[in-house]
């Protein structure tokens, strides 16, 4: 895993928001940032908040990424003050990983009823052998 290194952590009390920035050693170029959202909401505990990547910045010949997020306590409040593309970009991606999750769930569904018919398939075989082993022995006589 990485390290998370806080480099800022400010309350701003005019817009109501906590705004961090923080180092990701380790992930340059690997990172995206839902990922971030998620290591940021584990790292400083704020289940229940929203959180909201607003810039995601690779140092230039480090592995190092620097990530700057709101967090708002009301999802209503940061609309306000966040442009609404950022918002619809976020959606767009939660639903693409939702579509994805669901067609991995599908292809193992779809998988088991294979793998079933492969382990019934040999059985059949095995049955037809006895009679061809009897057909070879009229054969023969």
């Amino acid at each position: 895993m990485s390290i998370i290194e806080t480099i800022t952590d400010v309350n701003n009390s005019f817009l109501s928001r906590r705004e961090l920035t923080c180092n990701f050693a380790g992930l340059g170029g690997k990172l995206k940032s839902l990922e971030a959202v998620d290591m940021i909401t584990k790292e400083f505990k704020l289940d229940g908040k929203v959180v909201i990547p607003m810039r995601l910045r690779t140092q230039v010949g480090k592995s190092l990424i620097t990530g700057t997020f709101y967090v708002y306590d009301d999802e209503g409040l940061a609309k306000k003050h966040i442009n609404p593309t950022i918002f619809s970009r976020l959606e767009r991606t939660k639903a693409k990983l939702a579509e994805a999750d669901a067609a991995a769930k599908e292809a193992e569904v779809a998988d088991a009823p294979a793998e079933e018919a492969k382990e019934e398939a040999p059985a059949e075989v095995k049955a037809d052998a006895p009679a061809e082993e009897a057909k070879k022995e009229e054969k023969t006589e």
